[in-house]
């Protein structure tokens, strides 16, 4: 698991309540979070939206296009 700061935000700036609410706004499935990349992932989809100063942008035209 990914360390946690002390204002309850994972290392690397993404609020776990948001990450509980947020889905893919194509799919509506629930999304992972990749912090290597920064990125939530839709597998359904298949594509993998940018977090960008701990906001995650969730336009499709700004989602990067994945494999599997």
């Amino acid at each position: 698991m990914t360390d946690m700061t002390e204002d309850g935000r994972r290392a690397g700036g993404i609020d776990p309540k948001l990450l509980e609410i947020l889905v893919c706004p194509l799919t509506k499935a629930t999304l992972t979070y990749d912090s290597e990349r920064q990125e939530l992932i839709s597998k359904p989809a298949k594509l993998a939206y940018p977090i960008r100063d701990g906001i995650p942008i969730m336009l499709p035209d700004e989602a990067r296009p994945i494999e599997g």
